[in-house]
């Protein structure tokens, strides 16, 4: 069972909510996938939703590659949920952390990039993980004042959005720690 730790309302409407959970389970429009270029679902979360999934989610994959080639930061891919409560998985490119410089706009880049996917899906709701924290190895702390920088920023941008409530569904209590200690330490609590 997935719990809200903390939420509030953002000054342009929507709810962003930090969870304790299981991102597969969640009961939303669309969930976002940590992914990579190729859409090769072999570990970490994208694992974890394709095996829940089902076979669909790899193949449907496979399919937007051949059409649209490598994913990139800024235009992530989508395929129907399969068998999760999910209409939707955002496949999300998160960058690999080598501290070159670049890996924070391409951090933005996939959380705006899935945002704006969930927009043109015309989703209420969206859950993410903290993408790229894991085997990409990305620190924690940097990643959470990003994403919730870059989750502000869209909704301040984009008027028009459709979106109602942003979940980052968080799995294991280090990651969880260090969010709230970030959302905790800045206006977002």
């Amino acid at each position: 069972m997935n719990t809200v730790l903390v939420e509030r309302s953002l000054s342009t409407g929507q709810t962003l909510q930090i969870v304790q959970g299981d991102i597969t389970i969640d009961e939303v429009d669309a969930i976002v996938n940590a992914a990579n270029e190729q859409l090769q679902h072999g570990g970490g979360v994208a694992w974890a939703i394709s095996k829940r999934g089902g076979d669909s989610i790899q193949k449907e994959s496979d399919e937007w590659i051949r059409e649209h080639g490598p994913v990139t930061h800024s235009h992530p891919a989508w395929t129907l949920g399969g068998l999760l409560p999910a209409k939707y998985i955002i496949h999300a490119v998160g960058p690999v952390w080598e501290d070159d410089g670049g890996e924070d706009k391409k951090l933005s880049d996939a959380v705006t990039g899935s945002l704006t996917v969930a927009d043109e899906l015309k989703c209420k709701s969206i859950s993410m993980p903290a993408i790229s924290t894991g085997i990409f190895g990305f620190p924690k702390d940097r990643a959470a004042g990003i994403i919730f920088s870059a989750i502000e920023t869209y909704f301040t941008e984009i008027d028009s959005s459709t979106i109602q409530t942003v979940r980052l569904v968080l799995f294991d209590d280090a990651t969880i720690k260090v969010f709230l200690n970030i959302w905790g330490s800045t206006n977002h609590s």
